[in-house]
């Protein structure tokens, strides 16, 4: 009762303090992202919180699996150098004891993440996917905020409109460059807006002038309109959008059965055998010497989770590409992972081949001519 306890308690002390770190990384560079998108212009400045919310949402499984693999490696690692582990040893304790305590602390993490992967992050991809759309569906005046110079997703175009336009419908005092062909055109006009005819976008500006330069000669031609019709591209055709399928939920996937699906459902169901397989790979991999103070135990693991992890999204492609059947890939990568660090676990507890017998530990003589 005392070792499974205590085994346990340490690590969730571990594993909450490796996942409070791992998701502050995670946000911060998720954030500097995020924004630099916001000033290309590809979101909207007030979407950037909710966007920032289902990444993260959306990154939450992977950061589950690596922070309880790091809580394992670490806390066993410990017990090793601290020569802890040897003392549960001589208790009777063997590799494959640890097998239980680990599974009770790991199992609401990996339902956790379970929930994460099936329900949680489908729903935040769509959400993204929903607000990106919306915002390239809004007009350019509605992309810019007002008192701000904002460029368009091409970069050929920069907007600035006066900071008391509302910013929705019709943007006061514009002012535009537009760069095409080796000419740059500086227009302003008093107003403008956006609107869709035939499948096409044309911004109609009213009262304005427009200097028009040679970028090669240098020769500029002003002229002054009370209304222009700026082509800025395609109209938005809702029935030509297509969800991804990182954005559909399980059932949907399973009900299509293509290998697009069934690529995401293999990188979904992996995850999760994924994540128990690196409780059996922290136990098989953590070692410790209390004469010598080296982390290169903690290096290989974080090695071995890169390289699993990388051919988890391999054979994604693969099932994708039709190269490899899904049973297979589940299989082959995640089984084969499975049976290999028990195997490790076997072996170091020192099981011998089978068929071969164990050589018997030589008698002890006692004073009185007798054995012990």
């Amino acid at each position: 009762m005392l070792f499974d306890s205590s085994l346990r308690r340490e690590l969730w002390r571990s594993f909450i303090g490796t996942l409070v770190v791992l998701m502050t990384v995670v946000v911060t560079m998720v954030l500097i992202r995020i924004l630099s998108q916001a000033t290309k212009g590809a979101l909207a400045s007030t979407d950037v919180g909710l966007v920032l919310s289902y990444t993260v949402i959306g990154q939450l499984a992977v950061l589950l699996a690596l922070a309880l693999f790091v809580s394992v490696v670490t806390v066993l690692s410990r017990m090793w150098r601290d020569s802890e582990m040897v003392v549960w040893q001589a208790s009777g304790a063997r590799q494959f004891d640890f097998i239980g305590p680990l599974a009770r602390m790991a199992w609401p993490v990996i339902a956790l993440l379970a929930f994460t992967t099936l329900v949680a992050r489908p729903w935040a991809q769509n959400q993204t996917e929903v607000i990106k759309r919306r915002f390239e569906q809004r007009s350019d005046m509605a992309r810019v905020a007002p008192g701000q110079f904002q460029a368009s997703a091409n970069g050929k175009r920069v907007f600035f409109i006066d900071s008391h336009s509302d910013g929705q419908q019709v943007g006061r005092n514009v002012f535009m460059v537009l760069t095409a062909d080796k000419q740059e055109a500086v227009i302003t006009a008093k107003e403008g807006n956006l609107v869709n005819e035939k499948g096409l976008r044309y911004l109609i500006l009213r009262q304005g002038e427009r200097t028009q330069t040679d970028l090669e000669t240098g020769n500029k031609t002003l002229s002054r309109f009370e209304s222009a019709r700026i082509l800025v591209g395609d109209a938005p055709d809702p029935t030509l959008t297509t969800t991804d399928v990182r954005g559909l939920s399980t059932p949907e996937l399973l009900m299509l059965g293509d290998k697009q699906a069934t690529s995401e459902l293999v990188w979904r169901f992996g995850l999760i055998w994924a994540a128990f397989n690196m409780v059996l790979a922290g136990l098989s991999l953590a070692s410790g010497n209390a004469r010598r103070n080296s982390s290169w135990n903690l290096v290989y693991a974080l090695l071995v989770f890169v390289v699993y992890f990388n051919l988890l999204s391999l054979s994604q492609s693969w099932v994708a590409k039709g190269k490899l059947h899904w049973l297979a890939c589940l299989g082959l990568l995640h089984g084969g992972l499975t049976i290999g660090a028990l195997l490790v676990i076997w072996w170091r507890d020192g099981a011998t081949l089978p068929g071969r017998a164990v050589k018997p530990a030589p008698a002890l003589a006692t004073p009185n001519g007798g054995t012990a």
